[in-house]
């Protein structure tokens, strides 16, 4: 087990329950108090979702198989965003080197070249895939521990953080080679969002709570502040500020990226892991694994407006332009298979 899973599974052991969400039964839609969402099953292993507002396709990452078991099975799930229908599964290649399976993981979209990025987390390395065919097209090594990736389409570059060396590192979209690796020694980093304006990256990093900062002409990165256990992070629209969602914490830190601090604290729920911020709006989603159930949170009042009970251990959440996808591992379909939910979030 790695670092990263002990500390989650410490935490999760050792947290004292924040939120008490009411249970979900998944059906066809439902409404909550404001807004309404959909359920279906989708696949056994899901992990982490991305939207192509090219193709308007939802893509999944799926791998089945606990560490320290062996991967059985991983593909890309592609689906209607409407509807939440399967319509294709790519499996995953083997790795090379040792004939195991690349999982995938992390995943984000590359629209302008119509590519798929995925970390193959246990494999240390990236790989990128067709959005057209599913066909996969290559498999870059060298990034341990590979945990999330993000494109940006701007700049030609996707980036990925490497928790096994405390990295985080870019790569062209066209020619998939490495351009930037920025290195924080003793740096746990995981989650990771990039201003579409400046350029500017921001990595959490788990190990030592705060936020990895590197701008395109800095030598060195600026290391910030944020809550325990960061995970996951999101951006303001104007990226002025940063929302981390801290395991550890149970909740939400906002920060305010130019004054280098955290200006709130909200609590969501327990082992909150995965959030995404609605656009437009000073409202973010936040994924609370252990009390199952979605937060949606005013970060201006540090109000939580609304509390949605999903299927047990909901796992992340992406938001589209109108709808937020959270992906969960509760294994409650019918064959096994975990779930995909969408949420339109009440204006």
């Amino acid at each position: 087990m790695s670092s990263l899973n002990r500390r989650v599974h410490r935490t999760a052991a050792s947290a004292v329950a924040l939120v008490s969400c009411t249970a979900f039964t998944p059906t066809e839609a439902a409404a909550t108090a404001g807004s309404t969402l959909m359920s279906a099953p989708l696949a056994p292993g899901l992990y982490q979702s991305a939207y192509s507002e090219r193709n308007d396709v939802l893509w999944a990452t799926s791998s089945v198989g606990q560490p320290p078991a062996p991967v059985t099975d991983s593909r890309l799930v592609r689906l209607d965003p409407d509807t939440l229908e399967v319509e294709a599964t790519h499996p995953t290649p083997l790795d090379d080197g040792d004939g195991t399976i690349e999982a995938a993981y992390g995943i984000d979209v590359d629209d302008e070249h119509n590519t798929v990025w995925v970390t193959n987390t246990r494999n240390d390395s990236i790989a990128v895939y067709s959005q057209k065919t599913g066909r996969h097209l290559a498999t870059v090594p060298g990034v341990a521990h590979a945990r999330e990736i993000v494109v940006d389409e701007k700049r030609d570059t996707v980036w990925a953080t490497a928790f096994g060396t405390g990295s985080v590192v870019g790569f062209n979209t066209r020619t998939y080679e490495e351009t930037r690796r920025v290195t924080v020694e003793g740096a746990g980093p995981t989650g990771l969002a990039v201003n579409e304006r400046t350029g500017a990256v921001h990595a959490t990093d788990f190990t030592h709570d705060r936020i990895i900062q590197i701008t395109p002409g800095s030598s060195e990165p600026r290391l910030l502040p944020t809550g325990d256990g960061p995970l996951s992070i999101a951006l303001s629209a104007n990226g002025r500020t940063a929302y981390t969602a801290d395991q550890g914490a149970g909740g939400v830190s906002v920060v305010d990226l130019r004054k280098g601090a955290v200006v709130r604290s909200i609590t969501t729920g327990e082992g909150a892991k995965s959030l995404a911020a609605v656009r437009r709006s000073a409202r973010v989603l936040v994924v609370n694994r252990l009390a199952d159930c979605v937060s949606v949170v005013d970060t201006r009042s540090g109000a939580v407006k609304e509390t949605i009970g999903t299927n047990a251990l909901p796992n992340h959440v992406h938001m589209s332009d109108a709808s937020a996808y959270v992906l969960d591992k509760s294994a409650s379909g019918p064959k096994g298979e975990d779930h995909v939910t969408r949420i339109d979030v009440a204006r």
